[in-house]
């Protein structure tokens, strides 16, 4: 099974949810998300970021991380942190993969982090900020999944601009 799957520990600003729906919707990746969130899912603003592509995605809720890894035992999985040493582009990910990001304000919990030291990875970015955007970073490491495989599976020309010309 090729897939590609976000998951999304707490997350607590609909905005961001929304649009890493979007994200999933349009590069067929599947999106998990850990309770508990800071919004309800009927959000309007939620499903506002997300448009219309909310028909098209393959969502899963889980009661908190122990719930997810249980009902994914055998998940390969990344977890995106400003805490890592690794750079995001460094592994070789492979099909199916996990992509973990953690709450807005905080990430995920550093007990986890640290039990998983091997598989932490960042995104660089200049010293004393504090991290990059949810959704960003979310969209960030999809393409770079998609770039390793050749982005298999998506439309890559621009045969509307070809036919203009």
């Amino acid at each position: 099974m090729k897939k590609i799957n976000i998951v999304l520990h707490e997350p607590e600003i609909p905005q961001n949810t929304g649009n890493i729906a979007r994200t999933c919707a349009a590069t067929g990746s599947a999106l998990h998300i850990i309770r508990p969130m800071g919004f309800e899912v009927d959000d309007r603003k939620l499903k506002r970021a997300g448009l219309d592509y909310w028909h098209s995605l393959d969502i899963t809720y889980y009661d908190d991380l122990n719930d997810f890894f249980v009902k994914n035992p055998d998940a390969h999985f990344y977890c995106f942190t400003t805490k890592a040493p690794r750079c995001y582009t460094e592994p070789s990910y492979e099909y199916p993969v996990y992509l973990m990001f953690g709450k807005e304000t905080r990430g995920l919990p550093e007990e986890f982090l640290l039990k998983n030291y091997e598989r932490c990875v960042r995104l660089p970015m200049l010293q004393n900020l504090r991290s990059l955007n949810l959704s960003n970073c979310a969209a960030i490491a999809v393409y770079e999944v998609l770039r390793q495989h050749s982005f298999e599976g998506l439309e890559t020309d621009g045969h509307v601009l070809n036919e203009l010309l």
